[in-house]
């Protein structure tokens, strides 16, 4: 079905586009002729203004149902690049595979899941200039969901503003020293879609992901259900480490 889409909208666009050109040709040659009319006329039997002057409102009427049919072109381009299909999921709860999380009402959160045992785990929270904020060290993690949640302040404790994105890196490794490997989410409700540089991107729980990222979706829990290891909770500024920061 997409791909259908996808077609009739390149095969329209190109359509469109043949059009606009042999306009534009035209309007030169109407241009051309209607110059060379004008300087030729018979003084004693001038040309009608009104002749020309409904040939030009016919053209403008042409050149506008072009830009009309480019415009929904647009709307049917976007709807095969999955406009139509993230909207559907505006008030539904949903995890999307990024590390990339919006501090909101002073916290953001994340959830990762480590495909084994781990025995040191290092978590680090990134600005978007690509600086250390947080850094908290954990031990003796098992494999599997571990949520981790940030109170927004930085490594010297000043509470940093919402909106800011900032990104989730985890370090693990097991006994032997050997990386181990992991996947980061964010979890939330949709609350809105947009579409920005051709990406459809989708809001959730404050924070913008990509809508191919998204990997379940479900309804509004009217419960908050235990789940994922509470062991990595931000609860410790201890843990921080200044030296750390970029």
């Amino acid at each position: 079905m997409v791909d259908a889409v996808n077609n009739t909208a390149a095969a329209g666009q190109s359509g469109t586009n043949t059009g606009s050109q042999r306009l534009a040709e035209s309007f030169d040659t109407f241009l051309v002729l209607l110059t060379t009319q004008m300087k030729n006329q018979d003084p004693l039997s001038p040309m009608d203004s009104n002749q020309f002057t409904q040939q030009i409102v016919q053209m403008t009427g042409v050149e506008q149902q072009l830009l009309t049919n480019q415009l929904l072109q647009q709307l049917v381009g976007a709807a095969g690049d999955g406009v139509a299909d993230a909207v559907s999921l505006i008030g539904k709860e949903v995890r999307a595979a990024t590390d990339e999380a919006t501090l909101n009402g002073g916290e953001a959160e994340w959830v990762f899941r480590l495909d084994r045992a781990a025995q040191d785990v290092k978590v680090e929270v990134l600005d978007q200039n690509g600086s250390i904020v947080h850094v908290r060290a954990l031990s003796d993690l098992e494999g599997g969901e571990h949520a981790f949640n940030w109170n927004g302040k930085n490594v010297l404790g000043a509470q940093l503003a919402d909106g800011g994105r900032y990104t989730l890196r985890v370090t693990a490794t097991d006994t032997s020293g050997a990386t181990v490997g992991h996947v980061t989410f964010i979890e939330g409700l949709v609350s809105a879609v947009e579409q920005v540089d051709g990406q459809t991107y989708v809001t959730v729980g404050g924070s913008r992901a990509l809508w191919q990222t998204i990997s379940s979706i479900g309804l509004p829990a009217t419960e908050t259900a235990g789940g994922a290891n509470s062991n990595t909770s931000n609860t410790e500024a201890d843990d921080e480490t200044p030296a750390q920061a970029a």
